[in-house]
């Protein structure tokens, strides 16, 4: 009973109420092509960002010259300890282990 012919409610306004953003179809492809400009350019941006911090970063493998990726490796390979001579080191040592620790700046 509340349906008019065209088959909308006759309560309602304007049946074409949710066409009513192609009246301005130019304007909408325009905000939409801003906001597009935008976001490539603030994408632009962080990558830009991103190159300065990468070139601000010490990177062995392109920092350093072609030779230099070697000696690290040998130094990599190198340790201070391996703990089977330490023994040996000890007893032949002539240091007091009852000494006091060194702290400068402090008289005993």
């Amino acid at each position: 009973e509340d349906q008019a012919v065209n088959g909308h409610d006759e309560k309602e306004n304007n049946p074409f109420a949710e066409y009513m953003w192609m009246e301005n179809e130019e304007d909408f492809n325009r905000q939409v092509e801003e906001e597009l400009q935008e976001q490539e350019f603030l994408d632009r941006c962080f990558q830009e960002m991103l190159e300065e911090e990468d070139q601000d970063w010490f990177i062995p493998s392109r920092d350093l010259p072609q030779g230099m990726g070697q000696l690290q490796q040998q130094l990599n390979g190198l340790s201070v300890c391996d703990g089977h001579g330490s023994e040996d080191i000890l007893s032949k040592s002539n240091l007091n282990p009852d000494a006091k620790e060194f702290v400068p700046g402090v008289k005993y």
